[in-house]
């Protein structure tokens, strides 16, 4: 979120120009590419294809499937992902890439080598990136794959936080603040989940009210020729009845470790890649705060200010559609978020703007981008709300993740010493639980001399 508050009209766009630009009313048969795509030019035609969504993680991806079907595209998530997936990722890239590259690239090819779907009635969302990262090679390498082992006619769908991903093209409006809302509902189920989880009577209860909340969540996002404010509170009424569906659910009175959990966007989200460390550590006797989706849209948008400053192109039409779209985004985010605050009390999520400054004094943000930030900022943020240790969850050899492991022990001696540890994935074999329960019984020594209280 950011902090500016200059007001819009200094811009060339008027306020209802902005929110029209935003909302959008009309469903499209087709979507554009973003012009500056890597490996796409011109219209994608969506029509009679179906669009397969990465997990990351499956209830995001399902509820923001349901807001594409909201326009008319129909779409999947990706099945689930096994051994098959290393396979197939082993065999379509080189070694060079990242693990999130190999389980994205064995997971669609699934759908091509052994489930034989037409290539003309599939599409792919690859999302891309500007900056260091590989990850913005992600959509080029997934083009370059499919066009030579005679699968041109895929589609490629790909979005860029270099425009907030806005890369969806002309129609963009219809489907942004449905999409917005999607995210901030399933981090709020995913909140729910992971506080509830741990603690449950029943074994896999808070699971199965997570998947029905979904299902509850989809339907009503998924419905089309529905109007925002309607569709609004329609998602506040499903979020309402799923709040007291995990109300509900049976819990033990017992105090764990909080373990604050950041770090790569698609390994830490995506259980599959990290061998679900979560469930593995609340099976050790932890509970773990999770770094949602938001925060990451946040951030580009935080990008986007910055870029503007240094452009010198803080007065101009594009910083006043960019701070409009934020404010209604907000809005949004604050609506579906009201009903809340009483179960979310010591779990309210920071400003992104937060972070960076708690970044500041190790990462600067004009001289380092993406996840390296937000982690480091992460940790510090969980270290103050009381948490009790710090996982970062990163893909082997991957450039942020070896970064924030240089930067952490500097950041732990100077907050307490609070354990933090970072998790690196590739897909061998390791003793995961052995360093899991190692990890929790840090966290509890720590917590015994800890000088920050959590407020519960």
């Amino acid at each position: 979120m950011s902090t500016e508050t200059k007001a819009a009209g200094n811009g060339k766009a008027t306020r209802e120009q902005a929110e029209r630009a935003y909302m959008g009313t009309s469903a499209p048969k087709s979507l554009r590419s973003a012009e500056s795509s890597p490996m796409v030019s011109g219209e994608i035609d969506l029509t009679g294809r179906t669009l397969f969504l990465p997990r990351m993680p499956y209830g995001g991806s399902r509820l923001l499937g349901a807001a594409m079907e909201s326009i008319g595209i129909e779409t999947r998530v990706t099945p689930e992902s096994d051994a098959r997936t290393l396979e197939l990722g082993g065999r379509f890239t080189s070694g060079d890439e990242c693990y999130p590259q190999k389980v994205v690239i064995g997971d669609l090819m699934k759908l091509l080598v052994d489930d034989r779907l037409a290539p003309k009635d599939v599409a792919f969302m690859v999302p891309t990136a500007n900056g260091p990262c590989r990850f913005g090679q992600y959509a080029a390498l997934q083009r370059l794959v499919l066009d030579e082992n005679g699968f041109e006619d895929v589609a490629i769908l790909s979005l860029t936080s270099a425009d907030g991903y806005a890369g969806i093209g002309e129609h963009a409006p219809e489907l942004v603040r449905t999409g917005w809302r999607a995210v901030v509902a399933n981090d709020i189920l995913m909140k729910l989940l992971l506080k509830t989880r741990p603690y449950e009577v029943e074994p896999g209860q808070t699971d199965q009210v997570y998947l029905d909340g979904l299902d509850t969540l989809a339907a009503v996002i998924a419905r089309p020729g529905v109007g925002h404010k309607e569709k609004l509170a329609d998602m506040k009424a499903a979020l309402a009845r799923v709040k007291e569906s995990f109300l509900a659910i049976p819990v033990r009175k017992e105090e764990r470790p909080l373990i604050g959990i950041v770090g790569e966007i698609f390994c830490r989200l995506n259980t599959f890649s990290n061998e679900d460390l979560i469930r593995r550590v609340e099976e050790a006797g932890g509970e773990c705060w999770l770094a949602g989706v938001a925060e990451w849209i946040w951030y580009t948008t935080e990008e986007r200010f910055r870029r503007y400053r240094e452009e010198k192109r803080r007065i101009s039409r594009s910083w006043a559609v960019t701070y409009l779209t934020q404010r209604v985004q907000l809005r949004d985010e604050h609506a579906l978020m009201h009903d809340f605050h009483d179960v979310f009390r010591g779990y309210e999520e920071p400003e992104v703007a937060e972070l960076l400054e708690y970044s500041k004094p190790y990462l600067p943000q004009s001289g380092a981008m993406g996840e390296m930030v937000l982690s480091t900022g992460g940790a510090i943020y969980l270290h103050k709300k009381g948490a009790d240790g710090i996982i970062d969850i990163s893909p082997f050899t991957c450039m942020n993740g070896i970064i924030t492991e240089a930067i952490y022990p500097k950041v732990s001696r100077e907050h307490d010493n609070i354990p933090i540890r970072l998790f690196y994935f590739d897909g061998t074999q390791s003793d995961l639980d052995r360093d899991v329960g190692i990890f929790l019984e840090l966290a509890r020594t720590y917590r015994r001399r800890k000088k920050v209280t959590r407020a519960v």
